[in-house]
Parts: C-alpha cells; structure tokens; sequence
C-alpha cells in the first residue's frame, strides 16, 4: 500500500493557524523548522489550568496522529522544558502553541486533554 502524500509542515502549521482563527482560537507559531521535513509539536496552553503537549507521529499507513506527549495538563514551566529537550535532539522541529482556557482546539484526532 502507498503512503499518502506528505503535506510540507509549513503549509500544515499555515493551515491550522488559520482554522484556528476562523475559531477565534489565539494560536502562534513559536518556533519555526524546516519547511519540508520538520516534525511539529503543538501546545495547548489552558492558561491558569496548565498545558498539554501533543507530539506528531505517523500510524502504520502513514496518516498524521498525534500523542499526548504529557501526562494530562502539566504547569506551563514543565511543558515549557519538554519542549525544549525535544529542540535540543530535533533543531529541524516546528513548535504551535493554541491558548484556551477550555482546552479546545481544532484538529480532529487531537484527544481532549482530561479537565483538571
């Protein structure tokens, strides 16, 4: 079976970006990777109830998933160093954060962080 085509991070992080807007969702990009081969994590930030920080993987057919790479919503300075020790091994990686108190976000396959 052929993998599906791989869409350029850059254009992913451009496309959620703007999802997010249409939803009146704050969302940045706060570190940009390569445009064409960038791994991309992204933040959740529930403010005052912590962060979830989601890691981009791929299923046995190539599809986009994503993990919860933290365990719940965790303080913003623990998903803060998280972020960062994944910078320090990955330079090429792209990091979008989303503020929502309520932990919404835009993109399907995204499990909701559990409430605090």
């Amino acid at each position: 079976m052929t993998p599906p085509p791989r869409l350029r991070p850059e254009l992913w992080v451009k496309a959620v970006l703007r999802l997010c807007a249409t939803r009146d969702l704050p969302a940045f990009v706060v570190k940009r990777g390569d445009n064409d081969a960038g791994a991309v994590l992204l933040k959740l930030n529930r403010l005052e109830h912590g962060a979830v920080v989601f890691s981009q993987t791929r299923d046995i057919d190539g599809n986009m998933r994503w993990l919860q790479a933290t365990a719940g919503a965790v303080p913003d300075q623990e998903a803060e160093a998280m972020i960062a020790r994944h910078l320090g091994r990955d330079p090429d990686l792209w990091v979008v954060e989303i503020e929502d108190r309520l932990g919404r976000h835009p993109i399907e396959d995204w499990p909701m962080p559990p409430e605090r």
